[in-house]
């Protein structure tokens, strides 16, 4: 289980996370929406450390880290426990495409270079792509960019994949093939929390939605409770832009 309790945190005198809270339960898949603005991206770089909260509690792996003071220890064994997807694919230019799925591997689990080479192939497998993995990001279209970011993150065996709008940087024609791959991480029984703005994949895999807006959660549960009967009028608002209004009870 992950939770965050009370988190907050401000870019200057913006103030992005209002006091967010939420559970993840072992092997749950959670989807994050909400429009552009309402903190959705911050809460989850908030999660392993790529921003650092103004305040707020993780209790992740049987400990309680404060996200204002947490040490580089304390963050260093967060990340090796987790693994994130950036939406503009996060691949190092100068490294070939098994070399990135390596990268963690060795630096971050101290594997050798023989044993990391060998989990990085088949991840590279894993997603189709062992015939690119000589092929620097240059190289590849952008759906095969990003299967490289989550074989790098699969391959380092997380607990948790965090997915930063993973299909938002790609051409429209290549989003299916990425989003295929997505699910079947999902079968792996890997915890999951996913920000996007695919509706019909947040439908097919997620087990709970949560809606955000405003840098607060607004309203959550199963899909089918917040894309056909939302409680909250400002999820109504939103989804009424994406689904029919006669798709969802009143």
């Amino acid at each position: 289980m992950i939770e965050l309790v009370g988190v907050k945190k401000s870019f200057g005198k913006q103030e992005v996370l209002r006091d967010v809270s939420v559970k993840v339960n072992n092997g749950e898949v959670v989807v994050i929406l909400g429009p552009s603005g309402s903190g959705k991206t911050t809460f989850l770089r908030c999660i392993n450390f790529l921003e650092r909260a103004d305040s707020g509690i993780l209790k992740f792996d049987g400990k309680e880290i404060d996200l204002k003071r947490a040490r580089k220890r304390e963050i260093l064994d967060v990340r090796r426990h987790t693994a994130f997807v950036f939406q503009n694919y996060g691949l190092f230019a100068h490294k070939t495409a098994l070399q990135n799925v390596m990268e963690g591997l060795t630096q971050v689990q101290k594997k050798s270079k023989a044993e990391a080479t060998k989990i990085a192939e088949d991840a590279l497998k894993w997603v189709g792509l062992i015939d690119k993995k000589d092929f620097y990001p240059s190289q590849l279209s952008g759906g095969q960019q990003q299967r490289v970011g989550i074989a790098r993150a699969v391959a380092l065996k997380p607990e948790v994949i965090l997915f930063d709008e993973p299909t938002s940087a790609l051409d429209p024609e290549l989003v299916g093939e990425t989003l295929e791959v997505i699910k079947n991480v999902a079968k792996m029984g890997i915890t999951m929390i996913v920000v996007t703005h695919e509706m019909s994949f947040a439908e097919d895999v997620a087990d709970r939605v949560i809606f955000m807006d405003g840098g607060v959660v607004v309203e959550e549960g199963k899909p089918d409770e917040i894309f056909y009967k939302p409680k909250e009028e400002r999820t109504r608002q939103f989804l009424s832009r994406i689904i029919p209004q006669d798709s969802y009870v009143i």
